[in-house]
C-alpha cells in the first residue's frame, strides 16, 4: 500500500483531513465531545451565526421522509454577542480547524457579523450561508443571484483575510454562474449544496407536516443532486470545492472527491451515527492506499478536476 497524505488546503488554512461536519447538525461541538473524538475531525462548521439572536421558525420543523429528511429550522442562533459569550470559549480550544458559519437577511448583516467576529470570536475561517431555502430574507434568497453573490463575497473579503467560503444552493437553474461569481469575488472555496425545497403533507388533517409549509431536504436522497453539483462546479471555477449531500458512508465521501471535491462534509448522518465522520475518513485512507493514491488531489485525475489544491 502506498501513503497518502490526507491534509487539504483552503485558502491560508490547512485541514488534517478533508472530512468535516455540516453546518447546523453538529450544534457548535460540545454536544458531541462525549461521543467521538474531535480530533479526528478535519473541519467544524458551526451551526450559523447571525448578528443578533434567532428564535428561529415555530415547530414543528424536522420531519423525517422515505429517504432523509426535512428541516426548517429558520437559522435559530443565539446570535453573535452569545456566541462569543457561549460557545467561542470553547470552541477555540478545539484539536480541529473551526470554520464558522456565517449568516443574515441582509448584506450589511453579513459583514457587521463578521466584523464583530473578527474583533471578539477569531477562528479559523467563514463559511458564508447564501442558500438556507428556511428564512424569508437572505440565505437562498441572495445565493440565487450571482451578482448579490459577488457582492457579498467582495465585501467580506475587504473585512477579513482569513478563508472565505461560499455555501451554494441546489435550488438555482446554473450552479456553475453562483460559484464563478463567488470565485471572482474573491472567494477562498465554495460548498455544495445546501438543501433542497422540499415538503410532504398531511393526508388526515389536509396541511403540510412543517409549520413553515416547506423545508430543505436532505439525507441519502439528495447524493446525486449533490455529486452532479460538485462535478459541475470543479470543472468551472480554479478554487477548492467542498461537496456535501446525503453522505451517509465512506464511499459516498469518495465519489465526492473523485467528482471534483477537495474536502466533505458529513450533515445528516450524524443524527443516525454520531461516529460516521472516523468510519468515512477510515474508508477513505483505505480506499487511497488500495489505489495508490497519495493525496485529495490524486483523487480528482481520473474526472479531469481543474482546481489545485
Amino acid at each position: 500500500m502506498s501513503t497518502f497524505d490526507p491534509r487539504v488546503r483552503i485558502g491560508s488554512l490547512t485541514m488534517t483531513n478533508p472530512v468535516g461536519v455540516a453546518s447546523g447538525t453538529f450544534g457548535y461541538g460540545s454536544e458531541y465531545e462525549q461521543l467521538i473524538d474531535l480530533s479526528s475531525l478535519g473541519a467544524l462548521y458551526t451551526k450559523a451565526v447571525t448578528l443578533e439572536p434567532r428564535p428561529g421558525n415555530n415547530i414543528p420543523r424536522i420531519v423525517e421522509t422515505p429517504a432523509g429528511m426535512l428541516n426548517s429550522i429558520g437559522l435559530a442562533n443565539v446570535g453573535s454577542r452569545g456566541f462569543t459569550r457561549e460557545k467561542y470559549p470553547y470552541l477555540r480550544d478545539l484539536p480541529c480547524s473551526v470554520i464558522v458559519n456565517l449568516a443574515g437577511s441582509y448584506i450589511e448583516d453579513y459583514c457587521q457579523t463578521l466584523e464583530y467576529l473578527e474583533e471578539h470570536a477569531p477562528l479559523a475561517g467563514y463559511e458564508v450561508n447564501l442558500s438556507c431555502p428556511n428564512v424569508k430574507c437572505g440565505g437562498m434568497a441572495l445565493g440565487t443571484d450571482p451578482a448579490q453573490v459577488a457582492e457579498v463575497t467582495r465585501e467580506l473579503r475587504k473585512r477579513t483575510k482569513k478563508p472565505l467560503i461560499i455555501k451554494l444552493s441546489p435550488n438555482v437553474t446554473d450552479i456553475t454562474s453562483i460559484a464563478k461569481a463567488a470565485e471572482e469575488a474573491g472567494a477562498d472555496a465554495v460548498s455544495c449544496i445546501n438543501t433542497l425545497v422540499g415538503m410532504l403533507i398531511d393526508t388526515k388533517h389536509k396541511r403540510p407536516l412543517l409549520s413553515t409549509g416547506t423545508g430543505g431536504l436532505s439525507g441519502p436522497a439528495i447524493l446525486p443532486v449533490g455529486l452532479a453539483a460538485v462535478y459541475r462546479v470543479s470543472q468551472a471555477v480554479s478554487i477548492p470545492v467542498i461537496g456535501l449531500g446525503g453522505i451517509m458512508e465512506a464511499d459516498h465521501a469518495i465519489q465526492y472527491l473523485l467528482a471534483g471535491a477537495s474536502a466533505i462534509q458529513v450533515g445528516t448522518a450524524n443524527f443516525v451515527d454520531p461516529s460516521a465522520t472516523a468510519r468515512i475518513l477510515e474508508g477513505i485512507t483505505d480506499y487511497a492506499r488500495r489505489e495508490g493514491l497519495a493525496s485529495i488531489q490524486d483523487f480528482h485525475q481520473f474526472l479531469g478536476r481543474k482546481a489545485q489544491l
